[in-house]
């Protein structure tokens, strides 16, 4: 795909843009090359699993939790101190209503969320990283260290556990009520911070040596190729098409052989179909990305643009000298509309992505209203390609 990405202010686009999105499109009309099995499809039963704990953050420089406003910070670490043997008196006092939770002050400790992905066929004692997120109001956990803490699967289980010194890649000062911070200071990683404790079991092949690939992009045409790819290579009837996504395929039934039979398929090279005209418009940030596909017919466009302009003066009314007035603001405004000329202007025709942009460079539009053009352009027939906004 192309990204094209016209300039915020308005007017024409600059013909130094315009060549540059001329010599990209270009490049990416070209015919597609053959991309390797690997890259087009994936084995069922070859997965990654995320994993997810509620840990504590130690050893902060006073940027831990405000626990008044975060109680289960102090409630945490109550309970994990009773682990440890260190019981903490939680009933009122005769000459106290508070309880000694409610007057801690935990400044250097801040609750968090672990998370972690555990990989495909990961054997108990492999290390993974770990990605530690502040979930309170912790305003740092730069230079904590994150204790135990038992990361869950899906099924409730506990898969791994996560330790360590937590790294985070901000900083930031403040002092006198200003503050300086680069980057995000509330999450951190843990480089092989957690130790897999269980694996899941993982089915590649059926009794008899079945497997499934999916393709990554559903694709008829693609599913075909592989699967021609692969009775090429092994013979009819080893692979067999399900739909336009699966594909079944007759492997070796000896664990031992099965390894170098998928190696030897994700290594075939494919020549993927092409894909379909698509152009995607992301009106947050104003990018436009459309695909070689993508082709235009002939037409006219006029587009004109109406701005309204609003100027808000305070005017201040003071009284004379003793004359028990009382100064006055009152504001007062001017409105100002504008609307350029839209005048009718032919679209030549793009068999190919060069020219379709070279068409809508010579638009002179800003992104808003090339979205609103491409738009009107697909209702009228002249816009070869499916809409798609994000």
């Amino acid at each position: 795909m192309v990204k094209i990405r016209f300039p915020q202010a308005r007017g024409a686009i600059g013909s130094a843009l315009a060549g540059a999105l001329l010599i990209v499109a270009t490049l990416l009309s070209a015919p597609a090359h053959a991309e390797r099995v690997k890259d087009l499809v994936s084995i069922r039963g070859v997965r990654d699993n995320p994993l997810i704990g509620y840990g504590l953050v130690v050893g902060l420089d006073g940027t831990g939790d405000q626990t008044t406003q975060a109680p289960f910070t102090t409630q945490t670490l109550a309970n994990m101190l009773a682990n440890l043997g260190i019981s903490i008196n939680n009933t009122s006092s005769a000459n106290s209503t508070t309880s000694p939770l409610t007057n801690m002050q935990l400044k250097n400790v801040a609750a968090v969320i672990v998370t972690a992905v555990l990989p495909p066929f990961a054997r108990p004692g492999e290390a993974i990283d770990v990605t530690v997120s502040s979930l309170a109001n912790a305003k740092s956990i730069r230079g904590g260290t994150l204790l135990l803490t038992p990361l869950k699967g899906a099924d409730g289980q506990v898969y791994a556990l996560a330790q360590g010194n937590v790294a985070v890649g901000g900083a930031g000062a403040s002092a006198n009520g200003s503050r300086v911070q680069v980057n995000q200071l509330a999450a951190g990683r843990v480089a092989g911070g957690a130790i897999v404790e269980r694996s899941v079991p993982d089915a590649v092949a059926r009794p008899g040596g079945l497997l499934q690939m999916e393709v990554n992009d559903m694709d008829y045409d693609t599913t075909q190729r592989i699967v021609a790819a692969i009775n090429n290579m092994f013979g009819q009837g080893v692979a067999e098409p399900v739909d336009g996504r699966t594909i079944e395929v007759h492997g070796p039934s000896d664990p031992g052989q099965q390894v170098s039979f998928i190696a030897q398929i994700q290594n075939l090279n494919v020549n993927p179909a092409q894909p379909a005209a698509k152009v995607i418009l992301n009106a947050r940030t104003g990018s436009i990305v459309m695909n070689q596909m993508v082709t235009l017919q002939s037409c006219a466009v006029a587009h004109g643009n109406l701005s309204v302009v609003v100027n808000t003066t305070p005017v201040v009314s003071q009284p004379g000298a003793f004359s028990n007035g009382n100064t006055v603001v009152a504001r007062q405004s001017q409105i100002q509309m504008k609307q350029d000329n839209g005048s009718l202007k032919l679209v030549t025709a793009g068999a190919n992505l060069a020219d379709v942009v070279k068409a809508l460079n010579a638009l002179g539009a800003t992104p808003a209203d090339l979205m609103s053009i491409l738009q009107a352009m697909k209702a009228a027939g002249a816009l070869q390609a499916d809409l798609e906004i994000i």
